[in-house]
């Protein structure tokens, strides 16, 4: 590049702008009537590679140099010449308390300072970290001020995306560990699960065969109530690993026997059942439905069913069957497994009583007992 006419030996883009630009048309005048001390700085400016700029005069116009271009990208019109707080309004409010330090004499620094810029016509967030000094013109007063000057803007946004990415690797490993302690739960719970179904089958086969008169007796009551168990153990997949709502445990169980819509009544609020106490519920409900299919009101047309349970303060929970509209009703001289099942098993599960009445209108079993709590799952 050629040197400029003004400023011998100095080349570049902003330096022939100063060279070419009408002078005569500011405050400073001409450059050939400039101070000693402005045409220095100029030239200080103009050949560092360090972006810098400086203001100069009463209105503080600015100078820079070629480094400092890029930080003018998206400004609407060129910066050179123009007074500090027209052509940067946009940002003076943000360092104007820098300005008057610098003005008074006094150097500052600031690190990623936030400013608000317009650019390309619109305003965007930007950093900077920056040095104003003082400049002083050949009679030794202050007569403008010097930038010297980093734009932080990509630095701070990748240093901002780092900690979000950290953040958000953080949050993962404490989601993988709430996973794997979930998983640990659920490993244990289905342990627990199985074992405890494999001792009740173990129950309901050995106690089926004591108490049948045949092998093919046996074999049907065998298989009638691991299916009932097995759709319990199918809802129970279907909802939470350890609770199940006792509605769809009651509906699955009376299903086969439901032969109209107003054979089987069944209400209650919402109750969440563990699953130990869900399956021994869903298997009393199965043998009070099948011996109603039976001998009780299933067998009959007119014979309805109701079926109901509520909450009682401190986990406490009521279940009740009633018959009603089938044959008359004799106790049986002799209990079967069935019965100790609904009777025994369901009372244990629960921590409370129950029992069935054999009255004449019709059967009725009542349960009173406690639902177990999350803690005592595990047990």
């Amino acid at each position: 590049m050629n040197d400029t006419r003004n400023f011998p030996g100095l080349s570049g883009f902003v330096a022939r702008e100063i060279d070419e630009a009408d002078w005569s048309a500011t405050s400073l005048g001409p450059i050939e009537h400039w101070p000693a001390a402005l045409k220095t700085t100029v030239r200080l400016v103009l050949s560092s590679r360090q972006p810098m700029c400086f203001w100069w005069g009463d209105e503080l116009l600015q100078f820079h140099n070629d480094a400092y271009l890029p930080m003018l990208e998206g400004r609407a019109t060129s910066a050179l010449g123009q007074p500090f707080r027209k052509y940067w309004a946009d940002v003076w409010d943000g360092v104007e308390p820098f300005v008057r330090k610098a003005l008074a004499g006094e150097g500052t620094w600031m690190e990623d300072l936030p400013l608000q810029m317009i650019r390309n016509g619109v305003p965007v967030p930007t950093y900077w970290t920056f040095s104003y000094s003082p400049i002083y013109d050949d009679n030794g007063e202050i007569a403008g001020l010097l930038n010297v000057v980093t734009e932080k803007t990509a630095a701070i946004a990748d240093r901002q995306a780092l900690e979000q990415a950290y953040l958000e690797a953080q949050n993962h490993l404490v989601e993988q560990e709430r996973h794997e302690e979930e998983l640990k739960l659920l490993n244990r719970e289905l342990a627990h699960r199985m074992k405890n179904t494999l001792a009740m089958v173990q129950s309901i086969i050995s106690q089926s065969l004591r108490g049948a008169a045949s092998i093919p007796e046996a074999a049907a009551t065998i298989g009638a109530r691991i299916q009932t168990l097995a759709k319990a153990q199918d809802v129970l997949t279907g909802m939470s690993v350890t609770a199940a709502e006792i509605t769809a445990i009651a509906k699955t169980a009376v299903a086969p026997h439901v032969d109209g819509e107003e054979r089987i009544k069944i209400e209650g609020p919402k109750v969440y059942l563990s699953a130990q106490q869900a399956l021994g519920l869903s298997l009393a409900i199965h043998e009070l439905a099948t011996n109603a299919t039976k001998y009780g009101a299933l067998s009959a047309p007119q014979g309805r069913v109701h079926m109901t349970w509520g909450q009682l303060p401190d986990s406490g929970f009521t279940f009740d069957w009633r018959e009603s509209g089938g044959p008359y009703v004799v106790e049986p001289t002799r209990r079967g497994f069935g019965s100790r099942l609904t009777e025994r098993v369901v009372s244990d599960l629960f921590q409370g009583q129950a029992g069935i009445r054999f009255q004449p209108e019709g059967v009725s079993f009542s349960l009173v007992g406690k639902l177990q709590q999350a803690a005592d799952l595990d047990g």
